[in-house]
């Protein structure tokens, strides 16, 4: 061997000696070689070996790498050892050394995640952030995935202007190399927006500009809204709201330049800027219409329509424009009609040319129509209420019209639209109603306290669809202090399959009539009605029909003997004492048969007829009684509804009712009408807020007399019998409020209202009194109404023997005296009868409780008459308002 070999040998093996293994994690400085040294031969690797495995085995981590034995080590190939171990995601550290041909690696497994904890949340629950975290139990825990967990969580709670919401991610250290993940997360207040700056506006300032955007400015009395917080999406929407409105302006050019949300220091508030651009003001230029449908002509079109030259640009206006002619379009059978408004600019001029296009189409007509995704429902139910027919020519109003009355049927989904698909031909069309059916039995049972009918329950049944054939049963039953009924229905839409639908109602119902004496309540009359109605409809109209019926009521009408019977008369005689009862109560007592024939003529356009925002409803009904039965008279009564959106989620309504009774039968009695007590018209609440229960109208008042016989005039003292009339009248104006999305969601629906009305028009009745020092006994009786005697002579008597039964007309044993009590001196006074306006206002708010239905209402009178009550607060739960 050469010396330089030797030497060069010799060199290299002392500095592999003295040289320290590698490590891929250590950065070594190497010494600068000297110019003259050959390079060091390549080491290959010999041996891979795994430590600090725990799970896994070391041959899988080890398939984990590229590198293998023979091939050539590095301080680059050791580097890339690294990235690949790391790149699992499986470990948390690893080291690789390197000695004499052997390569060691070291690693440090990640834990695997027990359990995934949420601490700190409220505002937004569990089942809505656990969806979110992508880490799971049982998953290897990596800290990027907590980052990205992190990442999403605070993403969920900005969608809920939540932006100072900070998350915090902690790790329990446990057993076998396990931990547990916790969030702990502060949620922080709602980022409400502080300001709005508008910066470049001159023709309209500040206040109307924020008035037409959905985000509002945070107030003290906004806490109900919900757009008072920041919405990246609804700062979009606001940009196009503005241009919406400059373009109604005539501000054709207007654009916002720039739009900036800076969110305050603190992270509680944004301030909201933006920049615009107003440009100049057109006006409508030349207007025409060039109609290439053959059935329209172009001049007599541009004649009718609503913008006029000289007039302000008004681009809401072109849209509504183009939306009419479609609809024209599409009722002569062009289902497919382009109307294409085409605009020419003047800006020296400043105004804009409007040419609105129709487009060539084809006539189309109704090739098929579908009905698609009905389990239940028969077919023939969704198509008898299509408006179009196989064949027909096709009408956009009919195919609306159709929609909007399989939609009325409850059966379906609330979206449902009846789609319009391409025919076998150019001008055919198939109409497709594609249904997804809901539920439609319903069963109800609550319980509730009601300041008109103190406790109440309740329970029904009724199904809506019964057998897929869409008709409605139901069954009910009600109970409370003052009223107990049960009643079965049902209805059969289309009788026959022909358009004319039938119903019959079998029913109970057990009335305790009522008076006041002052805050008391006491029961009256008792009325029982047993019978059942019949009834037919037939559409006269799309939007009228005309509803006959025949009821038929068994009335048995009575009074408690013990307390409002005697028989001080000479002859005896045991009946009703009008000192005790008053005349018009002893009049009403008795049974009696009604057969009552009746007729409603209604229409009705509104949107809906649970909770109706555009439209309106009129109804007329006539009843006549007396074909049979020992009851005669005719009953008029008549509704009307309208209700319009008046922008921004109000609603503003108007109803009104009224009704007339008349009787023909000639009773002959002075002081009694001839219109029985049971059959009149009764006002109060619930009808007309700020008013009692049949606080309006008609009543006798009978004043007591003290002991030194002056009349008391303590209402809290006065007995008060309304006794009804015989014609009336009420009116209401409402405006329902909207609220943010989180009350929507609870079922609030507030209101203001005004309400007006009156009951009048009764036979003045005869009055009764009793005056001081005359005092009215009335006798104690047993369950059989005879009155009782009591014997008050020798105290040894046994007890069994000292009471006895005695009938009218009957002797009295010796020592025996008549049970009983004496009534006070009292006054009558006849009050109300009078069609003077009772005026209520209050506001009220509907609530669908989990009690059921709540109506609490605060309501004023500010005009009322002598005798009517009152009544600030009223409310309603657990029955349908």
């Amino acid at each position: 061997m050469p010396t330089s070999r030797i030497a060069a040998a010799l060199l290299a093996g002392t500095m592999l000696a003295g040289a320290a293994p590698l490590t891929a994690q250590t950065a070594q400085q190497p010494a600068t070689p000297p110019a003259a040294a050959p390079a060091p031969a390549t080491e290959l690797v010999r041996t891979l070996a795994v430590a600090g495995a725990q799970r896994l085995e070391p041959n899988t981590i080890l398939s984990y790498i590229r590198l293998r034995p023979g091939d050539p080590w590095n301080q680059a190939a050791g580097d890339q050892v690294l990235k690949e171990l790391y790149a699992t995601e499986l470990f948390s550290n690893a080291t690789v050394a390197f000695e004499a041909g052997n390569v060691v690696i070291t690693v440090v497994e990640n834990p695997v995640v027990n359990r995934i904890l949420l601490e700190g949340n409220k505002r937004i629950k569990e089942d809505k952030i656990l969806p979110e975290i992508k880490l799971a139990p049982r998953q290897i825990f990596t800290r990027s995935k907590v980052r990205a967990d992190v990442a999403r969580i605070i993403e969920l709670y900005k969608r809920q202007g939540r932006f100072a919401a900070t998350v915090e991610p902690k790790m329990v250290q446990l057993a076998q190399n396990r931990v547990d993940v916790v969030f702990e997360i502060s949620e922080g207040p709602k980022s409400k927006v502080r300001q709005i700056n508008i910066i470049g506006n001159e023709a309209f300032d500040d206040g109307e500009l924020k008035g037409e955007m959905v985000t509002k400015e945070a107030r003290l009395l906004s806490f109900f809204s919900s757009n008072t917080s920041y919405d990246p999406d609804r700062l979009a929407f606001d940009q196009q709201k503005l241009r919406q409105f400059y373009l109604t302006q005539g501000y054709a050019d207007f654009r916002v330049v720039s739009a900036v949300a800076e969110l305050t220091p603190d992270k509680e508030d944004f301030i909201i800027t933006y920049v615009v651009e107003e440009g100049e003001r057109y006006k409508f230029g030349d207007v025409k219409v060039d109609s290439q449908l053959r059935d329209f002509d172009g001049t007599q079109l541009a004649s009718n329509l609503p913008m006029k030259t000289g007039d302000f640009y008004n681009a809401k206006l072109v849209e509504d424009t183009v939306e009419q002619f479609t609809d024209l379009a599409g009722t002569f059978g062009y289902a497919f009609a382009d109307v294409d408004p085409q605009f020419s600019r003047n800006k020296d001029t400043l105004t804009m040319d409007v040419s609105f296009v129709l487009k060539e189409a084809p006539r189309v007509y109704v090739e098929r129509v579908d009905v698609n995704g009905n389990t239940l429902t028969q077919d023939k139910v969704v198509r008898r209420e299509f408006r179009l027919a196989e064949g027909d020519a096709f009408n956009t109003l009919s195919v609306k019209r159709t929609t909007a009355r399989i939609r009325s049927l409850g059966y379906f989904q609330e979206n449902f639209e009846v789609e319009q698909k391409d025919g076998s031909a150019p001008d055919r069309i198939v109409l497709e109603a594609n249904v997804e059916e809901k539920a439609t039995g319903e069963l109800q049972l609550s319980a509730g306290f009601s300041s008109i009918e103190n406790f109440i329950l309740q329970g029904a049944i009724r199904q809506r669809n019964f057998r897929g054939r869409g008709q409605t049963v139901g069954l009910s039953i009600n109970y409370s202090s003052f009223s107990q009924s049960a009643q079965a229905s049902f209805t059969e839409p289309y009788l026959f399959d022909k358009n004319v639908s039938a119903g019959v109602d079998i029913y109970r119902r057990d009335l305790s009539n009522f008076n006041f004496t002052g805050g008391d309540r006491n029961t009256t009359f008792e009325q029982t009605t047993t019978g059942g109605s019949l009834r037919i409809g037939v559409p006269l109209t799309e939007y009228a029909s005309v509803i006959g019926s025949y009821t038929l009521n068994l009335d048995d009408i009575t009074l408690d003997e013990n307390i409002y019977f005697s028989d001080r008369q000479n002859p005896p005689l045991f009946e009703c004492d009008p000192l005790i009862a008053g005349r018009y109560l002893c009049d009403a007592i008795g049974s009696r048969t009604s057969s009552i024939l009746g007729l409603t003529v209604a229409l009705d356009t509104t949107d809906s007829r649970v909770r109706p925002t555009r439209g309106r409803s009129i109804a007329l009904t006539g009843e006549v009684a007396g074909l049979g039965g020992d009851t005669k008279y005719f009953r008029l009564r008549g509704r009307a509804a309208q209700f319009w959106p008046i922008g921004g989620g109000f609603v503003f309504s108007l109803s009104g009712e009224g009704g007339a009774i008349r009787s023909f039968e000639d009773r002959g009695i002075a002081g009694q009408d001839d219109v029985r007590l049971n059959d009149r018209f009764f006002l109060g609440e619930p009808q007309i807020r700020g008013f009692d229960i049949r606080g309006v109208g008609p009543r006798v008042l009978r004043y007591p007399y003290d002991a030194d016989g002056n009349l008391i005039t303590d209402r809290e003292r006065i007995g008060d019998d309304a006794i009804g009339g015989n014609a009336y009248y009420l009116g209401r104006a409402e405006i329902e409020i909207p609220l943010g999305a989180g009350a929507r969601e609870l079922g609030l629906r507030p209101s203001v209202f005004v309400d007006v009305g009156a009951l009048f028009n009764v036979t003045r009745p005869l009055l009764t009194q009793n005056l001081p020092g005359n005092t009215i006994f009335i006798p104690s009786r047993d369950a059989n109404g005879v009155p009782l005697f009591f014997f008050a002579g020798d105290p040894a008597t046994p007890a069994d023997d000292r009471t006895l039964a005695i009938p009218p007309g009957g002797t009295v044993p010796a020592g025996f005296v008549a049970l009983g009590q004496s009534t006070d001196p009292f006054q009558e006074v006849f009050l109300g009868d009078t069609a003077s306006p009772r005026v209520s206002v209050g506001i009220g708010v509907n609530w669908n409780s989990p009690f059921g239905p709540l109506r609490i209402d605060l309501a004023h009178a500010i005009k009322k008459e002598p005798g009517d009550d009152t009544k600030l607060f009223s409310f309603n739960v657990g029955t349908q308002f």
